[in-house]
């Protein structure tokens, strides 16, 4: 912990959190010869976006709690000069029939592989062709629409010109998600696939008329101009480590173990009190950024958060380490091949609408939905020489459909009962039971942890739980009332949202880092 006090009694700008978006929005301030201070209340730097080793005594270094990315843009890194290694992942997904012995495999590198899967698992040997299509629609958005992240908001009517494509604008933007899938894919199962992208984190029906789904399958699938989701080199904490160091090497200075207190502001100049060492202190800037959830940003100001438990998060994380990858029941399809992209558990169309109607009715779904993901098979340096050498992987499984309204009120007794639910589901699929590959640390545990989102609430004030610091928000202007430019203002002129809860944000992105960067130095000015 760096615990050393800071230097000046004034900065240009204070930053409250030191997550990934907190770190961008410092190395750039600090770049552009700003004086920079930022205040983290965890022992270190990262925020979600940090590696750790979880079980104790165990030589692996897992990605906590994020553990992807695909929104993070490469100028940004340029800009920063951070090396931001991505390993590709050429297996995009696999996909057990439920009860059966057979899986999708789409292989982003054979596309006449995953046709003839895709005809192998529905009968259908057209059923790639409305897959196609639909993600045709999703490429179209993806190259127009992500550049338009890091430049001034657009309003709802000029990104519409700029994407010039009515098929996919409505799919999207105007019309249930359902309503795209169910006229491009005829079957359940690739139909269930494509769905995942709408509902990660995100509690929502196929069909609710709110869009909640479609705008985190938005997300999901313009990252980077192509919508690929890459595993980071060393885990995350190789990503939000480099830009720790890059913004002390601009000139930024970070203080570790700063609880901010609460934020004053007349509009031109704010006073930020924090506790550092059992004591308080307080610093003045011209500028605040914030990097936590707009909830969090109302109670240091004193005003009313506008919160409530049903803007909360959806999944349920397991972090788990194997002694080696289970068996499958699908013989054709190597366990290495299965796990090097995103494993699919229970994930039909029809289950994850059963798994939402029994959450909406406050229970644990029967079979929950899940996906996995092993980081180990793109990137062994997670792990020390003995767990390679050995054989053993990482996976880290998100649950859907786990509400917080469903851990709420029951503490960890509905976890337990979601966590049991969760690992019986993955079972379902499975040649063998998961728990029998565990690793079994030092302490004689079985490696695994499961964090709800009241844990994720505890552990890193998100409220609710909620991935997103909030709902997720178009990547547009609402209304020509709308406050800023940058999607990252606030009522207070010189108080900046620079986190996942800023339009525009969501995600390991440094977007709306970059985007309460240029807007405080365009006050600073």
């Amino acid at each position: 912990m760096n615990s050393t006090p800071l230097t000046a009694p004034r900065y240009d700008a204070i930053i409250v959190g030191g997550g990934h978006n907190g770190l961008v929005a410092a190395a750039y301030l600090a770049r552009a010869g700003r004086s920079v201070a930022v205040l983290e209340r965890r022992a270190a730097t990262g925020g979600a976006a940090v590696s750790a080793r979880v079980f104790e005594g165990v030589d692996a270094r897992l990605s906590k709690y994020a553990y992807l990315v695909s929104l993070f843009p490469d100028f940004i890194a340029a800009d920063l000069g951070v090396d931001l290694r991505l390993h590709r992942r050429r297996i995009s997904s696999y996909t057990p029939v439920p009860g059966g012995d057979l899986g999708l495999l789409v292989d982003t590198g054979d596309a006449r592989a995953t046709a003839e899967s895709m005809a192998r698992v529905t009968g259908d040997a057209d059923a790639h062709k409305g897959w196609d299509a639909f993600y045709g629609l999703a490429s179209s958005l993806a190259e127009t629409v992500f550049p338009t992240l890091t430049e001034p908001l657009r309003g709802r009517d000029g990104l519409r010109e700029l994407v010039d494509d009515d098929a996919a604008w409505n799919a999207v933007f105007e019309r249930p998600l359902s309503e795209a899938i169910e006229a491009h894919i005829a079957d359940d199962l690739l139909r269930g696939v494509v769905l995942t992208d709408g509902l990660i984190g995100t509690f929502a029906s196929a069909g609710s008329a709110g869009l909640a789904q479609n705008r985190c399958f938005l997300y999901h699938v313009i990252g980077r101009g192509t919508g690929a989701w890459d595993v980071p080199i060393g885990g995350m904490g190789a990503v939000t480590g480099q830009l720790a160091e890059r913004a002390r090497l601009f000139g930024a200075e970070i203080l570790e173990g700063a609880e901010v207190t609460g934020v004053e502001t007349d509009g031109r100049d704010a006073l930020v009190r924090y506790i550092a060492g059992g004591e308080e202190h307080t610093v003045d800037g011209a500028a605040v950024l914030v990097n936590a959830a707009p909830p969090e940003l109302a109670r240091l100001l004193g005003e009313d958060p506008g919160w409530s438990a049903a803007d909360g998060g959806a999944q349920l994380k397991v972090n788990m380490l194997l002694r080696r990858l289970p068996r499958l029941r699908d013989a054709s399809v190597r366990p290495e091949d299965a796990f090097a992209g995103t494993f699919h558990v229970n994930e039909t169309y029809t289950q994850l609408e059963a798994a939402y109607r029994q959450a909406v009715d406050e229970r644990v779904p029967t079979l929950p939905p899940c996906e996995i993901y092993c980081h180990s098979l793109s990137d062994p340096t997670i792990l020390g020489p003995e767990l390679r050498e050995s054989g053993a992987h990482t996976l880290t499984l998100f649950g859907l459909h786990m509400p917080h309204t469903l851990f709420a009120g029951g503490g960890e007794q509905v976890k337990e009962a979601a966590l049991e639910a969760t690992i019986r589901s993955l079972n379902n699929v499975l040649a063998e039971p998961i728990e029998d590959v565990l690793y079994t640390g030092p302490d004689g545990r079985p490696c695994i942890e499961a964090h709800s989102t009241v844990d994720l609430e505890r552990e890193l004030r998100l409220p609710g739980g909620n991935i997103f610091h909030r709902p997720l928000s178009w990547p547009f202007a609402e209304n020509d009332g709308e406050l800023g430019r940058w999607g990252v203002e606030t009522g207070h002129v010189n108080v900046f949202l620079c986190g996942a809860g800023a339009r525009r944000g969501g995600g390991v992105s440094g977007v709306p880092g970059h985007n309460a960067a240029m807007a405080a130095l365009e006050l600073l000015a």
